[in-house]
């Protein structure tokens, strides 16, 4: 008889966010005609810019002349798109070649296959509150995790630490769902940490876009020593839109060995067995992202999301409430107010006010007692979420 794979079993009863579809839906049908403020998942509400859709628009009809049609493109990506995203990291001072780099569907897509490198026997190192697919891909490999809880001390930044038997490090600068920035000490420390014992890091960059600070670290490999022990996983989800679209990369330096073999070539093998890549459509979209034109259309759009995450701070810092994120990054995480536990609170908001957050304990057990909230929402409904909040809890 097959036997299934016995780690699912493992899991938590449901995803974070598929529980609180599942809440918002029972209220919506409960409530019917109800407009909800939405700031809970991460899910972006402005257009792919206007360099964009026009590459996109390009690629469509290049694939309606023979002349210009693509059909398979290379598994690890368009050499025209993968140098693109090289020069892009040398901008600020990294010199990748353009192999080192690899075109995905997605950031999340990425953070799930990238663990075929690894033996599953390596126990993963997950500093919480967590991104929860961190955790259960892990669980479904039937991976062992150690948990690095950190808190409100410490701004919840993860202490560097060589932790017994940890191979795998999970970093992700701006942090999902705390918002915390790690700064280049840190960063070099938690480097020195795995060059030592000879784990490799995954660094979770996804939300770069949003460091404003110059002082901050927008990639590992601005790090001396990162090449030999970490691999970078981008998206341009929340960079550019393309949360609907798809697409990232993944860069894997050429000098990431361990007992002789190179993750470099590892992936490559991974991929050309595995994938048969990324479409030329979205590619081509892709690479006008990079372009003067695009990086100046994104920025405004950033600007839009960054002006959200200024109005939920300021409303946070009126009702003294604290909080961290929202300068360097696209959430806030709050400590819940008046001792609600964070599915308290979250059933508080919905009832009262009809706004949706994020519990912190879907992130992991000192995440209880806390709450984030999303900058990606529209602009209007975000500063009438944060009226009834202040009206809520303020009494005004």
């Amino acid at each position: 008889m097959l036997t299934p794979n016995l780690h699912y079993g493992e899991l938590k009863d449901s995803y974070l966010f598929a529980r609180i579809a599942e809440k918002t839906a029972k209220y919506c049908e409960d409530h019917p005609g109800t407009h909800l403020l939405r700031m809970g998942i991460g899910d972006v509400s402005q257009p792919l810019c206007p360099a964009v859709i026009a590459a996109l628009h390009e690629a469509v009809e290049d694939q309606a002349r023979a002349e210009t049609f693509h059909g398979y493109l290379p598994e690890c990506g368009a050499p025209f798109l993968r140098q693109t995203i090289a020069e892009y990291y040398q901008k600020r001072g990294v010199s990748l070649a353009a192999d080192e780099v690899f075109v995905s569907s997605g950031a999340s897509d990425e953070l799930g296959h990238i663990l075929d490198l690894f033996d599953p026997g390596a126990a993963a190192l997950i500093p919480e509150p967590a991104y929860p697919a961190y955790v259960d891909a892990n669980v479904m490999a039937g991976r062992k995790i150690l948990h690095l809880p950190t808190g409100r001390t410490q701004g919840f930044l993860p202490e560097p630490e060589a932790v017994p038997g940890a191979e795998l490090i999970y970093l992700c600068s701006p942090n999902n769902p705390t918002g915390a920035v790690l700064d280049r000490e840190r960063l070099r420390a938690w480097v020195d940490v795995a060059n030592r014992t000879g784990a490799v890091i995954l660094f979770d960059a996804a939300y770069e876009a949003f460091i404003a600070d110059d002082a901050l670290p927008h990639s590992i490999f601005e790090i001396e020593g990162a090449r030999t022990c970490a691999i970078e996983i981008c998206s341009l989800s929340k960079t550019a839109g393309f949360t609907g679209t798809r697409l990232g990369y993944t860069i894997i330096p050429k000098e990431l060995e361990r007992q002789g073999m190179s993750f470099n070539a590892m992936w490559v093998r991974n991929r050309t067995t595995k994938s048969n890549g990324v479409s030329y459509i979205l590619q081509k979209g892709g690479a006008a992202v990079f372009t003067d034109e695009g990086q100046c259309q994104v920025r405004e759009t950033l600007q839009i999301y960054k002006e959200n995450a200024r109005v939920m701070g300021q409303t946070l810092s009126r009702l003294g409430i604290w909080y961290t994120g929202g300068k360097n990054a696209p959430y806030i995480w709050m400590a819940c107010p008046k001792g609600y536990g964070s599915w308290e609170f979250f059933d508080l908001l919905l009832r009262e006010i009809q706004v949706v957050g994020t519990p912190g304990e879907g992130f992991g057990a000192c995440g209880e007692g806390y709450f984030r909230f999303s900058a990606f929402g529209d602009p209007s409904d975000t500063a009438e979420a944060m009226r009834r909040l202040e009206k809520l809890l303020g009494g005004k």
